[in-house]
């Protein structure tokens, strides 16, 4: 969405019609033929640039959130170690419950980001995966 200076221009221009034209070696005014609008505004927003495009998700996999579990229970073993030292199987628990819990959130979080991306590109998903 367009920020609120940026909505204030558009409307400015299109209050006023400018009137573009050239002077001929005569010296007579010529009026210049505009170009047609681009008929997609998916081109058009293209054509703008944004920078670099993005990087193209992934589909979800179980087996990848499995590979990142042990990271994030090692990070959360050391977050809990600081602080006020709870006792070590209390610390242990505390990762091991939470990286349980994280597995299936960071699954249904990158499925959904994977969904998103294939609905803004009007990608079919890839042959062999299920809807649910």
């Amino acid at each position: 969405m367009a920020t609120k200076k940026q909505r204030r221009r558009q409307l400015k221009e299109r209050r006023h019609e400018y009137e573009y034209v050239y002077v001929d070696d005569e010296g007579q005014e010529v009026e210049v033929e505009e170009p047609e609008p681009s008929a997609s505004p998916a081109k058009a927003k293209d054509a703008r640039g944004r920078g670099r495009p993005g990087r193209e998700p992934k589909p979800p996999s179980w087996e990848r959130q499995f590979k990142r579990a042990p990271f994030f229970g090692v990070l959360l073993f050391l977050v809990t170690s600081f602080g006020h030292h709870p006792a070590l199987g209390t610390r242990i628990e505390f990762a091991v419950l939470y990286t349980a819990l994280f597995i299936p959130l960071m699954y249904l979080f990158e499925r959904s980001l994977y969904r998103t991306f294939l609905r803004r590109t009007g990608k079919l998903p890839p042959p062999g995966s299920r809807r649910s």
